[in-house]
This record gives C-alpha cells, sequence and structure tokens, in this order.
C-alpha cells in the first residue's frame, strides 16, 4: 500500500488548535493521511516514554511512522570522532523510532569536504558497515536505515552513490528525494519518463524488491548551480518538480513507496494533494 504523509508538523497543525505533538495523530485524520515522520535533525530529544505513547496513538490511527535522524551525521568526516559520533545518532534514532513501533530511519550521509568523491564514498560505506554492527549488537537488527539522495552538488548523496551505500546490507532502503535530484542536477526531472530512469537505476542496482517499496521525500525545491537552495510549496509554479508523473509512474508499476512531503509549511496539505492524485487514477 503506498502511503502519504508529512514530515514533521506543518502551519496548519497549530491554525487547527492542535498544542501537542501527541495530537498529531489526530490531526492527520483529519486529512486521511497514513504516515508521519518524526523530525530529530537537531538531536534526539525525545524520550522512551513519550516515543512509546506517540507510537500508539499514531498506530491506532492506522499511521506508519519513521523517523529523520540528526543533521549533523557526517558519514565521511575527516575527523575520526565525528564519523564515529555518527553511528551513535543513528543508534539513538533507532532507538527511539523502535520505540515508536516504527522501522525506517532516515539520514543524511553528509559531505565531501575535501575529500574526492570516491574517498568519500568509501569512507561512508565504511561508517555504514558500523552502523549496521551497531544496530545489531543492540539488538535493533529489525530495523531500516535508510540513506537519502542530498540536493547540494558537494553532498555525498547522489542517486548512484546512496544505491552504493545500500548495496552493503540488503535491509538498508534507499530514501530518493525527488526535489534533491532534480536540484542538485539542474533541474531535469520533468517527465514520467525522466522518474522511469531512477526508478529502472534503483531496480537494476538494488537487484531485489526494494526498489519497490523504497522510502521517498518530495517538494519543490529552488535551486542555483550549487544545488537546493530553499523548499517551496506546491503552488510554485517556477520550480520543481512536479509530483503527477511520478505517481503516474508508481501506479502503473505497482510500486509501493511511503511518500513523505517536505514543502515549506503546507507538507500536510501537499501530502494530502499527492494522495488525491493517486485516488483520481484508481477510479
Amino acid at each position: 500500500m503506498i502511503k502519504f504523509g508529512p514530515a514533521g508538523l506543518a502551519d496548519s497543525f497549530k491554525n487547527m488548535g492542535y498544542k501537542k505533538s501527541i495530537q498529531v495523530a489526530d490531526y492527520l485524520a483529519q486529512f486521511g493521511l497514513n504516515a508521519f515522520e518524526y523530525q530529530c535533525g537537531r538531536g534526539v530529544k525525545i524520550k522512551q516514554d513519550a516515543a512509546k505513547e506517540l507510537g500508539t496513538v499514531l498506530a491506532e490511527k492506522g499511521v506508519q511512522v519513521s523517523l529523520h535522524a540528526p543533521y549533523f551525521i557526517s558519514m565521511s568526516s575527516l575527523e575520526e570522532e565525528k564519523r564515529l559520533n555518527s553511528v551513535n545518532y543513528i543508534l539513538d534514532s533507532a532507538k527511539a523510532l523502535d520505540a515508536m513501533g516504527g522501522r525506517r530511519v532516515i539520514f543524511h550521509s553528509g559531505s565531501c569536504a575535501k575529500l574526492t568523491r570516491a574517498e568519500a564514498l568509501a569512507k561512508a560505506t565504511d561508517t555504514m558497515h558500523l552502523m549496521m554492527d551497531a544496530i545489531d549488537e543492540n539488538g535493533l537488527g529489525h530495523m531500516t536505515l535508510c540513506p537519502e539522495t542530498m540536493g547540494k552538488v558537494n553532498q555525498l548523496g547522489s542517486l548512484e552513490e546512496v544505491l552504493r551505500l545500500c548495496s552493503v546490507d540488503k535491509r538498508i532502503l534507499p530514501c530518493i528525494d525527488f526535489g534533491h535530484l532534480n536540484a542538485r542536477d539542474g533541474g531535469w526531472i520533468k517527465t514520467k519518463d525522466d522518474y522511469l530512469r531512477i526508478i529502472d537505476t534503483m531496480a537494476e542496482t538494488l537487484k531485489d524488491e526494494r526498489y519497490k517499496i523504497f522510502h521517498s521525500h518530495f517538494s519543490k525545491i529552488e535551486y542555483t548551480a550549487g544545488g537546493e537552495k530553499r523548499h517551496l510549496t506546491f503552488r510554485d509554479t517556477v520550480w520543481g518538480p512536479e509530483f503527477e508523473p511520478l505517481i503516474d509512474v508508481v501506479y502503473e508499476n505497482n510500486l509501493t513507496p511511503v511518500f513523505i512531503c517536505e514543502s515549506a509549511g503546507t507538507q500536510t496539505e501537499d501530502a494530502l494533494a499527492m494522495k488525491n492524485y493517486l485516488d483520481s487514477l484508481k477510479k
């Protein structure tokens, strides 16, 4: 089943009178959405009891929860302490999400810094092995780690680089951020064929069913020569990519990803727009 939901709390959460994050399940039910990505970009601060309580109410509403790990993960850092701390951030994220009853931990790989892309990828691949070892050693081997494609050119996170990290273990699932891929390469995603190129690359590289159940972030993103500049909303008519050709491809090829919308402030409403479009194809 294809799932749709927002990353974090949209502006309408407070505008509709909600005040506490525990109310997000009731909030999402108002929109008929069935996915939610809890944000730990600035650190994993939620306590285990609170995580369990949140997971319980989300499950009662049929909402699948994922978690975005801290932004300061740097898998290819030249500073060994910083690189190894990235393993701890993933472990903390996995523990919190496990308490919520979720499985997918999404994270950024970091920048290439002064390394060549090949050198950075080699370091990140080693860190990926360490992350998998850490979750196994802590009884969290059932969790799914999801490296994300990135929007800035100097970041480690092209489609090919993310898929290389996924080759470390078949439990690793790509998080395909289509807005990021569009932004880092000059706005090339425009048609169904463009989206199919991404899906086909996943299928050919992963060589298993993971390409069908990938995790995804989606938003329109303004970009410069260096890639991503800022997230926008679906109301924007200048920047892309458009979601309809992607949903067409997903529907026509029987794919079942989780779509998390990252629009700037309207992520819930825009996630609903994606869901409504899919529903229209089924009629």
